[in-house]
């Protein structure tokens, strides 16, 4: 199932979560089709199996009510306000060797604020603190349920689903500032474009053999393949549950190939009327307007 979180044009304070149809053929809104279904992802997420089997029937059974066609839709990221944004750094082997750097024994862990996240194709606001704002295409994960301690075999029933991110980078802030720190970097407001749905697990048949691609203007950045993650989704879940409890809604980044552009020579940075669109086979594509 593709799920998605959504608003009707003209309507932007209210929030709905929906079944993306496919082909077109417009999202099925949750709530229309049964009244006892919240109307934000995580919520829905919490009520777990139920939840999800309430879905799968919306899906399949899809009545012409209950459906809201693409033209009356904006979509807004799978998932607002999450407890967590977990990121993963050099975590592609390929992204270390374009940077000399040794392939990590274990993760590198750091978090966004989810005041970062925005939408699918929401603006990113260029900060007047940065001049080196950089793209860093990544696939994302959801979780599903609540777990602490999860061991690496049973990680995936935790996990709810997959998306694509930008993990947007102010790479001054990230790399000469803050003492080394790369928190304020990560975070300016924006910085997270996510979507443009949340892709169950069952949907995606591996997500560590995707192809990966970011473009900017039009032009091929980055192109790799999720095939050389280091950590995999099983590892991180598993690492990161030892120091704290994961919660329905969660967000983790799994971290970026090569391409970006501070390791260009010269460096590359976006500048405002730059479209960057990320892509990840059979989870979507993003495409966000750099203001």
């Amino acid at each position: 199932m593709r799920l998605v979180q959504f608003c009707r044009q003209g309507d932007e304070g209210g929030v709905r979560v929906g079944v993306d149809r496919g082909e077109g053929l417009g999202v099925v809104d949750l709530k229309a089709f049964d009244p006892s279904m919240p109307m934000t992802m995580r919520e829905l997420l919490e009520m777990g199996t139920k939840g999800m089997q309430c879905a799968q029937r919306a899906l399949e059974v899809s009545p012409a009510q209950c459906v809201v066609p693409f033209a009356e839709v904006r979509l807004l990221s799978p998932i607002l306000a999450p407890e967590k944004v977990v990121c993963v750094g050099m975590n592609y082997r390929d992204h270390c060797l374009e940077q000399n750097a040794p392939i990590p024994k274990e993760p590198i862990i750091f978090s966004k604020f989810p005041s970062a996240i925005t939408g699918p194709f929401d603006d990113i606001t260029l900060p007047d603190e940065s001049q080196e704002v950089d793209w860093e295409v990544e696939l994302a994960f959801v979780i599903g349920r609540k777990g602490k301690h999860i061991k690496e075999e049973d990680a995936m029933s935790y996990v709810a689903g997959f998306t694509v991110a930008n993990d947007v980078s102010a790479r001054d802030w990230q790399m000469k500032r803050n003492g080394n720190q790369w928190l304020l970097g990560k975070t300016f407001d924006s910085f997270c474009p996510l979507g443009p749905a949340l892709v169950t697990t069952s949907a995606v048949t591996d997500p560590h053999n995707l192809g990966i691609r970011c473009l900017v203007n039009g032009v091929a950045v980055q192109n790799s393949n999720t095939d050389q993650l280091i950590f995999k989704t099983e590892q991180v879940v598993a690492w990161v549950s030892q120091f704290v409890t994961l919660s329905p809604g969660d967000v983790f980044l799994t971290g970026t190939p090569p391409g970006v552009g501070v390791f260009r020579n010269p460096p590359v940075f976006l500048k405002k009327g730059d479209v960057v669109e990320c892509q990840i086979d059979q989870v979507g594509v993003i495409r966000n307007n750099v203001v």
